[in-house]
């Protein structure tokens, strides 16, 4: 792992503090350079995906958090572009239906996970219910196991240890998970949402919520650096990814999931000896054809 992934992870034994975290942060990379570095790493992780595919061992869980604006669908967009997309699966998880709110608030993410071989991308997940319900603790409330008086610091421990323990059986059965909280500063944020409300292309990413949720920042911050400090391990890591730039953004994401392919010791299935002797003989039948 190289020095510009360790700077992005969260150790389960760091504490992290949102105001640690530089969101303009580039490092040694220039905007001159990202494409062509970006089509690189794009080519790179498009062999590890097929022998990931080939090996079916594992499967690879991406989940992306962040606030409004942070670029998480730009970023699911172009550091994906070069996989196949047959082994490839995107979940965009919204309000929960009423039959979801009938099940405990991980079953539709249960349900959303990929087979051995494939890559799920989670473009938001289960931690909404500890960021959004945590700001809204009203959300929670529309769940009818859920009672008013319940929720309180040991309501939120609970499901706290609800998402290690689900992270931990996933991991444990095969799937490799990598959280990106895609952190971008308030500054940033504003700039993009005035793009969005002067320019009429991009007037359908904006809505008058989001204003609303602007408002409420510390309190998001401070629900994200809870979420991640309880739920950063080594099975299943948070990365905080610069957001401000995005084309920096990209190739974070992109090294980091490399990285990630390649700790999993992936390979092509090596034939057998009697393997090797049925391809040679369908090799000879082939060329033998009239």
């Amino acid at each position: 792992m190289d020095d510009l992934i360790k700077k992005f992870k969260i150790s389960p034994k760091t504490y992290f503090s949102v105001k640690d975290h530089d969101p303009e942060f580039t490092g040694k990379f220039t905007t001159n350079e990202a494409a062509e570095l970006l089509n690189e790493l794009s080519a790179e992780m498009s062999k590890l995906q097929e022998q990931m595919y080939a090996q079916n061992k594992h499967s690879l869980l991406i989940i992306f958090q962040a606030m409004d604006a942070a670029g998480k669908d730009s970023a699911i967009k172009y550091t994906m572009s070069g996989l196949n997309p047959q082994g490839c699966q995107v979940y965009s998880f919204k309000q929960p239906s009423p039959e979801e709110l009938d099940h405990d608030f991980i079953w539709r993410h249960y349900k959303a996970l990929p087979e051995r071989g494939r890559i799920g991308i989670h473009n938001r997940s289960h931690y909404e219910n500890v960021l959004v319900c945590k700001v809204h603790p009203e959300f929670s409330l529309n769940d009818e196991y859920v009672a008013k008086e319940s929720i309180g610091a040991d309501f939120w421990k609970e499901r706290y240890e609800s998402i290690r323990n689900f992270e931990k059986h996933i991991s444990i059965n095969g799937t490799v998970i990598i959280k990106f909280f895609l952190n971008i500063s308030k500054k940033e944020q504003k700039k993009r949402f005035l793009e969005r409300i002067d320019q009429p292309s991009k007037n359908w990413k904006f809505s008058s919520a989001d204003i609303d949720e602007r408002a409420l920042w510390d309190d998001y911050m401070r629900a994200y650096e809870d979420a991640i400090n309880a739920t950063s391990k080594n099975h299943a890591p948070w990365y905080i990814i610069p957001a401000d730039k995005k084309w920096f953004t990209r190739i974070a994401i992109s090294k980091i999931i490399i990285d990630t392919f390649k700790s999993m010791q992936l390979q092509l299935p090596e034939l057998s000896d009697l393997e090797k002797l049925k391809l040679e003989d369908c090799r000879n039948r082939l060329l033998n054809e009239k």
